[in-house]
């Protein structure tokens, strides 16, 4: 018998149906709000968690897995494979722009690029990127899927 987030994650990504992300604390709201409604994303984002408000990198990384969620961040931290190990990871998103508006149209090309394209396929559900991460950044293209 595991936690309860290991016993019921595999069951809401088959229900969900759609992507399942954990923004973490530097993501900013407004953000979040896009990832929700313009592109209905599943989005727990921890600064609306008490518990999970103050927690390190490395309990993010950890929980973020667990959940089945894909980690998006603007932390570059994220991208020192040392660290925070691709193999371990639910995927990584690590996002790069001036402002809100360019970080929104990134997560509009990503969400063609990799959320659409893949969703729900494979025992991670909504996950298309699981055990990799991406820098995502105003001059990424969908071609960069690695």
């Amino acid at each position: 018998m595991g936690t309860l987030s290991s016993e019921l994650a595999p069951h809401a990504a088959r229900l969900s149906g759609q992507p399942r992300t954990y923004a973490d604390a530097n993501l900013p709201a407004g953000l979040v709000s896009f990832m929700r409604v313009q592109l209905q994303w599943d989005v727990l984002f921890v600064m609306e968690h008490d518990d999970l408000r103050r927690a390190s990198d490395g309990a993010h990384f950890r929980l973020a897995r667990q959940l089945r969620r894909t980690l998006f961040t603007l932390d570059r931290d994220y991208l020192d494979d040392r660290r925070f190990p691709r193999a371990e990871s639910g995927g990584v998103v690590v996002l790069t722009a001036p402002d809100e508006r360019g970080l929104a149209r990134i997560l509009e090309r990503m969400d063609r690029a990799w959320f659409r394209i893949e969703l729900l396929q494979g025992p991670w559900g909504p996950l298309p990127l699981v055990g990799r991460k991406l820098h995502a950044h105003v001059d990424w293209t969908a071609d960069e899927r690695g």
